[in-house]
């Protein structure tokens, strides 16, 4: 990942209800959601929803793609695991013994916060 790719995704995540949406879709899985489906899951009004969906999908975080007449949102997983190593690159000064607690959390699945 190049360091304007790491800026836009992190400046797309900096914003509270563009979190939520990330958020929520990684939790919807594959199956992803249509737009009304995040309006109404985080009380989001449709217009204001669309700025943030477009924010979210020119940065790579989440794809958008036509069903029918629905556009199913999902997250892009693949440019959240780039991004989180372009962040982790020479994670503790070259010991990686040190990273074991992180990565662990990562493995593990666990949610954090």
């Amino acid at each position: 990942m190049q360091k304007e790719n790491a800026l836009e995704a992190l400046a797309a995540l900096g914003q509270e209800t563009r979190l939520d949406v990330f958020r929520l879709l990684v939790e919807a899985g594959p199956e992803g959601l249509t737009a009304g489906a995040v309006s109404e899951g985080l009380g989001v009004r449709a217009n204001t929803l669309s700025t943030h969906l477009g924010v979210l999908t020119r940065s790579g975080l989440i794809r958008a793609e036509r069903d029918g007449r629905s556009i199913i949102y999902r997250a892009d997983l693949t440019t959240m695991q780039e991004l989180v190593a372009y962040l982790l690159q020479d994670c503790c000064g070259g010991r990686p013994d040190q990273c074991g607690p992180l990565l662990n959390l990562f493995a593990c699945g666990s949610k954090a916060g």
